[in-house]
């Protein structure tokens, strides 16, 4: 059962786990069940959902609290990618969008060990902004390392750089924050907000692991999506892998002379040598050397 205090800390944008109060929540009611859907929507003036399937009409949300929470209860189960929130805000625009929260973590148990044991040694393409494909719905997913914060969100152009608009859910112990936004367009500028647990402050930070940002001197982070990246650098990876490949090692005979007991001939021969090559990697070069005595 959800607690005042919950709903309080997400006003304050203080709570760690705002998937406790917002996004659907099913519950009994008159011995039948129902779904409650809640959403912050500071910016609105009248919110409804708005539902694909025709068993559903559309359901006028209530205005639960004077920050911008608004909530409604549907009869049944609501599938998270099955429903949008209309939302009529103050300057007179009506926007549809789907729920961030009515969808589930997308980072799996596997990835959190890996990097709970500093083993996730692709850390890049899990962390950052990344585009994805949830229950048909496009979207980012954001992920971001902040073991001291008491609450992560994340702000950008899309939310008027609202802290309280788009908090974060704590994964465990890892420090992990996770958070997918659908609609979400390529090229959106964002930073994370982070609320420290020994702080009244919160601060914005760059994502470390964007693979887009600003031109100085500004310095927001870009979600850009890599898979459709065009790279056109063929000419200096191949120079790299030449200065990186040793040349082929030439081998040395050492010749000396052998007498046989047996025949008493006099002959040349062949000692076996061993070639060694040694590859620099912090002065990218590499040289040989060679050893006729059989020891390494």
């Amino acid at each position: 059962m959800i607690q005042n205090e919950d709903i309080e800390r997400v006003m304050r944008a203080e709570h760690w786990d705002p998937f406790c109060v917002l996004g659907p929540h099913r519950i009994t009611g008159d011995g039948q069940q129902e779904t409650l859907v809640r959403a912050f929507l500071p910016e609105a003036l009248d919110a409804s959902l708005m539902f694909e399937e025709s068993s559903h009409a559309s359901v006028l949300m209530s205005a639960v609290h004077s920050a911008g929470l608004f909530e409604a209860i549907v009869p049944g189960e609501v599938h998270p990618s099955r429903y949008r929130i209309r939302v009529a805000d103050r300057w007179g625009g009506v926007t549809e969008r789907h729920d961030p929260y009515a969808f589930p973590p997308l980072l799996s148990d596997f990835d959190l060990h890996l990097f709970a044991e500093g083993r996730l040694y692709r850390a890049y393409e899990i962390l950052g902004a990344h585009t994805h494909t949830v229950e048909g719905v496009v979207g980012v997913r954001f992920v971001v390392w902040a073991p001291n914060a008491m609450r992560v969100s994340i702000v950008g152009d899309f939310n008027a750089w609202d802290g309280r608009r788009h908090p974060m859910r704590i994964r465990g112990t890892t420090g992990l924050w996770e958070l997918f936004i659908p609609e979400i367009p390529e090229g959106a500028n964002y930073k994370y907000e982070i609320r420290p647990r020994d702080q009244d402050a919160s601060f914005l930070k760059a994502d470390p692991y964007a693979f887009a940002a600003e031109l100085r001197p500004k310095t927001a982070s870009i979600v850009r999506d890599l898979s459709r990246y065009q790279w056109d650098d063929a000419a200096w990876m191949d120079a790299a892998r030449a200065r990186l490949l040793p040349s082929p090692p030439v081998p040395e005979a050492h010749s000396s002379v052998v007498t046989s007991t047996v025949t008493g001939c006099t002959c040349p021969a062949i000692l076996p040598i061993r070639v060694i090559v040694r590859v620099c990697p912090n002065r990218r070069t590499a040289s040989t050397s060679h050893n006729s005595s059989g020891s390494p």
